[in-house]
């Protein structure tokens, strides 16, 4: 194993150049002023009441978008698993196959979809019911959020539920346990990775996207992604971006060690 620690060397470096440099540099920005000198006010610019309602906002859909992802993931994972269909690459491929389309014009097109003259409002208005008013609002985003991140939170799940043996749910058959008992008892804590994984990959980017925002939400629904962005692109002050970046950091890595801490535990559960 050793003559081939060589091969990792060319990820070593990606990490190094687009991982650890840039990482670097929000950090230097972040703890530096214009005119130079240490300070840490591009952190405090946090407590903005600008910027804290955005960063609110954002958990809270953040928060609301895993948790459908979850209630929506589970039972079609469930399902899907006992289909019990030979082929799982034939179940990977239904999932990753709407990730081919480009991000942008996934989230364009529903755009079109939820617009006051869109389909939705279209068909609405054919039968003679009143418009909705889907764009530009929370309930847009999510619906972005979901849409999006829906098949990360599917995949692990499944993936869990496909390494379970059935020795083990037989098992509890033959003890007498019912459908509930068996579920309850074997197997959802045995997906339990699956679903801090499935958290995890759903959570993170929801709370740092500013592309669903930017296009479902309009400059009615801001973000705490659109508020970095903007500073980066449009005022080009990189200090209170890369301070903003930080805090935005800080909230990343507390939900991971908190999962982190909890896929721990589901993992030393006896059965």
């Amino acid at each position: 194993m050793k003559t081939k620690k060589w091969l990792s060397y060319p990820y070593s470096l990606w990490m190094g150049i687009f991982v650890i440099v840039p990482l670097f540099i929000i950090i230097y920005y972040g703890f530096t002023a214009k005119e130079g000198g240490l300070t840490l006010s591009n952190l405090a610019l946090i407590m903005d009441p600008i910027n804290l309602k955005a960063l609110w906002l954002s958990l809270e859909l953040s928060i609301i978008s895993t948790v459908i992802c979850l209630i929506l993931a589970y039972p079609l994972s469930l399902i899907l698993h006992g289909m019990k269909l030979k082929n799982n690459s034939f179940i990977i491929m239904i999932f990753i196959l709407p990730m081919w389309m480009n991000f942008l014009l996934r989230t364009l097109a529903w755009q079109n979809i939820l617009e006051k003259t869109g389909v939705i409002n279209t068909l609405l208005k054919f039968f003679h019911l009143p418009a909705l008013d889907l764009i530009n609002t929370p309930g847009a985003i999510i619906f972005g959020m979901v849409y999006n991140f829906l098949p990360f939170m599917i995949l692990p799940i499944y993936n869990s539920l496909a390494k379970i043996s059935d020795d083990y749910v037989n098992a509890a058959r033959d003890l007498g346990a019912n459908s509930f008992v068996t579920f309850i008892k074997i197997i959802l804590p045995m997906t339990l990775p699956g679903v801090v994984s499935g958290i995890t990959m759903v959570f993170v980017p929801s709370l740092t996207t500013f592309v669903i925002s930017d296009i479902l939400g309009g400059s009615k629904v801001v973000l705490i992604g659109n508020i970095i962005e903007q500073q980066f692109k449009t005022v080009n002050n990189w200090h209170t971006g890369s301070g903003l970046s930080l805090v935005l950091m800080v909230f990343i890595f507390l939900s991971m060690a908190v999962l982190a801490k909890y896929d721990k535990e589901s993992e030393g559960t006896k059965i």
